[in-house]
């Protein structure tokens, strides 16, 4: 590696230069800046002490200097309309960009990088003999823009405005100042950079931006009417701007990081919104990771470029999605403005998914304190039991049916039944999970008709053997615990009369029925093509949903959940991939709901009023031209109206070409836009793994009740294990099962303990200057 020329001098560019000039002293390193030294955009730069450790370790003279003017704090502060809370322990430091520059420009000129400036490149063609360029000239780079194509560049502008101004006002903590207007919310993201200097990131949604008449590089008059909001925040202290023009965050991602000898780096290759603090620390991360790659392979750009990508793709990725995550938490703030402010404060706190209420409580145990009280203060969150403070463990009540905590048992197909006919295998698996103290059971969907089942060895209601077969679950449920147990009832549909999914995935049985649909659509080219409802078999399903009804109480359910979710018979209804219908019954979201909601509102009249409903809804499609938010929020409205108690919030299985974004807990999102725009308690589920995160969940008011799958199925005493990791002392154990308690509360106190020690040592340190 003979000459390398960096375009761009942002922080990325400057330390990889300094890494790369120390390791390979012959090579010739150019930095072309656009600007002068002097001049600098924006005002502060944040780092935590895990990237401040990985510059201790790289370069220690960089580390040095740029600790030596940080500015250090552990607290985060939530205030909103004056009223605030304090959370401890985070661990935090400071810096002003112009500074931060200044001294990474020293480290450059020690190690011998040649440094450019006002060098405004447009032509690569003059570094004809360099061996690598690397682009680092920010969002808008001009040599990605030019390869594009070759790159895979995809920019995506997120819907809030934002501005970076600066103020003299001195901060303590970094604060998020929230303010409600007549004219929506807006927050002021705050921290203090250096002495008597501190960044104000004003951010509101494009609705409220509007009607408050701000303008896009109208600075004087953004900072007169901004000043005028928080000027109890600002406490006489003035607003400063540099180029403060309001902007839409843009999303970047690129598909190839790398185009001949032509390398991406910092905000050129990737963003993460900065509610997450990581700009600069992506830009810095990735130049390590592109040095080592370099240092690594001297000879070959091909195979440095490979492993730059391999070693800090993944981790880009992760990081994006946090902040992707944390980004969708401030553009719904008009929606979890409503909420108590501790809860508000905890949301804020755990938006992003990495912070959980474990993580909190270590840290600050007073802060989750507040948010615990608050939630116990508020009407059907009591304790099970006296004195055990778990959000997890509080009873929840849906009409006259009070359930014992809030984790439920997920739907899940056992296609264990015969001719619709449950067996001592369902006895088993329902009564082992009802013994192990789940709050509430929902049973796999269970047919209202023969032809409703989804393979031979789906459960059905519609006989009276079945009745009697599901009446001795419930019996030995409701006579041995103190679960609640409830029926998902549902219709196949379009995907009706496939082999069991260990037999093949989607695929139909030799002797197939004939399958019924919204529109004639086939699930995929393997499965029949269904047959159009028509008025006629409109009638027939929804007499068989209401007798399937009556068999359910026979069968003394406690409670009823309508299918209509997962691309399934009524939810071919209600989504336009699925229904092209040009009658009554098809087009507007009014139109496509009709038939599930005659169908819930048929079902809710004959079923016991002191039972509650529950509909379980495909929330998104996860495929172009899907169901939209807005459709969301009219079924829900609509089945909220017809009786619905609670809302189940799936996602997706609506089409085989969806193309979903999982993650843990990655359907929350969903829920929390149907409970808190609706007004409606809903249930959660996807990828939700242990106790910590379904009181996160439930704390941050995304879900009222947390359903579970695969690790029920792995650990029928899942809830018994986190009772006992939770100390919450309960009295539902079955008496033939007591003396295990003695046993699992030390081994879990032990485990927790353990659990607990990792994570203080894995936390911020406090920071001091020494």
């Amino acid at each position: 590696m003979k000459k390398i020329t960096v375009i761009g001098g942002g922080p990325g560019g400057l330390y990889f230069s300094i890494l790369t000039k120390k390791a390979i002293p012959h090579c010739q390193i150019d930095v072309y800046e656009r600007n002068k030294p002097e001049d600098s955009f924006g005002f502060g730069v944040v780092f935590s002490d895990e990237t401040l450790s990985e510059f201790l370790m790289r370069d220690l003279k960089s580390y040095e200097l740029i600790r030596s003017e940080f500015a250090y704090w552990d607290d985060i502060i939530v205030a909103r309309d004056g009223q605030t809370v304090n959370s401890s322990g985070n661990g935090f430091c400071g810096c002003s960009r112009k500074t931060l520059l200044k001294l990474l420009h020293q480290r450059c000129r020690e190690e011998g990088v040649n440094l450019h400036f006002e060098q405004n490149v447009e032509d690569l063609s003059q570094f004809a003999d360099s061996d690598i360029i690397v682009a680092c000239d920010g969002i808008g780079s001009a040599i990605r823009t030019q390869f594009a194509t070759e790159f895979g560049t995809k920019i995506e502008l997120k819907k809030n405005r934002f501005v970076w101004l600066g103020s003299t006002k001195p901060l303590d903590a970094f604060t998020y100042f929230f303010r409600t207007t007549p004219f929506g919310t807006i927050v002021a993201h705050t921290y203090q950079y250096e002495e008597g200097m501190s960044t104000w990131i004003f951010e509101c949604s494009e609705e409220t931006w509007q009607n408050i008449g701000f303008e896009v590089t109208n600075e004087e008059d953004t900072i007169q009417k901004i000043a005028e909001i928080f000027k109890e925040e600002l406490d006489g202290h003035s607003l400063i701007s540099n180029k403060s023009h309001w902007r839409q965050f843009p999303h970047v991602t690129n598909e190839k990081w790398s185009h001949n000898n032509i390398v991406l780096l910092g905000d050129a290759k990737a963003t993460a919104h900065y509610s997450i603090g990581s700009g600069t620390k992506l830009a810095m991360d990735s130049a390590i990771g592109l040095s080592d790659a370099v240092i690594a392979n001297p000879t070959n750009v091909e195979a440095a470029f490979e492993q730059y990508d391999k070693s800090r793709r993944n981790t880009v990725e992760m990081i994006q999605y946090a902040a992707l995550v944390s980004l969708d938490w401030f553009e719904n703030m008009d929606r979890h403005i409503q909420h108590p402010f501790y809860q508000f404060a905890f949301g804020c706190m755990t938006r992003s998914k990495k912070v959980t209420f474990e993580n909190l409580q270590i840290r600050d145990k007073s802060f989750t304190d507040k948010v615990l009280n608050e939630f116990f203060e508020t009407p059907n969150s009591q304790l099970s039991t006296p004195n055990s403070k778990s959000a997890a463990f509080s009873t929840f009540k849906l009409r006259e049916l009070e359930l014992p905590n809030r984790i439920v048992m997920s739907p899940m197909g056992q296609y264990s039944a015969e001719n619709g006919l449950i067996n001592n295998w369902h006895l088993v698996h329902y009564g082992s999970r009802a013994t192990g103290g789940v709050g509430l059971i929902l049973t796999e969907m269970t047919a209202v008709s023969s032809t409703g089942r989804i393979t031979l060895g789906c459960a059905g209601i519609y006989n009276e053997n079945q009745i009697v077969e599901w009446r001795k679950v419930t019996d030995f449920i409701h006579q041995n615990t103190q679960t609640k147990i409830g029926i998902q009832l549902g219709h196949s549909g379009r995907k009706g009369a496939i082999k069991k999914p260990w037999e093949g995935q989607n695929e139909p049985i030799d002797k197939a029925w004939e399958l019924l649909s919204a529109s004639h659509i086939p699930f995929n080219s393997k499965m029949a093509t269904p047959k159009e409802m028509t008025f006629e078999d409109m009638d027939k399903v929804t007499a068989e949903f209401i007798q399937a009804t009556n068999n359910a109480e026979q069968a003394d359910f406690d409670m009823i959940e309508l299918q209509a979710h997962h691309g399934f018979l009524l939810a071919s209804f209600l989504s336009p991939l699925t229904n092209i219908r040009s009658d009554e019954f098809g087009g507007s979201i009014e139109n496509r709901i009709k038939f599930p909601l005659r169908v819930f509102t048929e079902m809710r009249n004959v079923f016991p009023q002191q039972k509650p409903m529950s509909i379980r809804i495909s929330a998104s499609d996860w495929a172009e031209n899907g169901i939209s938010e807005e459709d969301v929020i009219y079924i829900a409205n609509a089945f909220k109206s017809a009786g619905a108690d609670i809302i189940n919030v799936s996602t997706g299985n609506t089409v085989e070409h969806q193309k979903p974004q999982m993650g843990r807990m990655w359907q929350t999102p969903f829920s929390d836009l149907v409970r808190n725009r609706v007004d409606i308690p809903t249930i959660t589920a996807g990828y939700i793994q242990d106790i910590d995160q379904i009181n996160t969940i439930i704390l941050n008011g995304r879900a009222d009740l947390v359903a579970l799958g695969r690790p029920l199925l792995a650990d029928a005493n899942f809830v018994r294990n986190a009772q006992a990791y939770e100390n919450v002392q309960t009295n539902d154990v079955p008496v033939q099962y007591k003396m295990g308690s003695y046993h699992l509360y030390p081994l879990k106190a032990a485990e927790r303990k353990q659990v607990e020690g990792m994570k203080k040592a894995l936390k911020p340190k406090s920071n001091k200057k020494n």
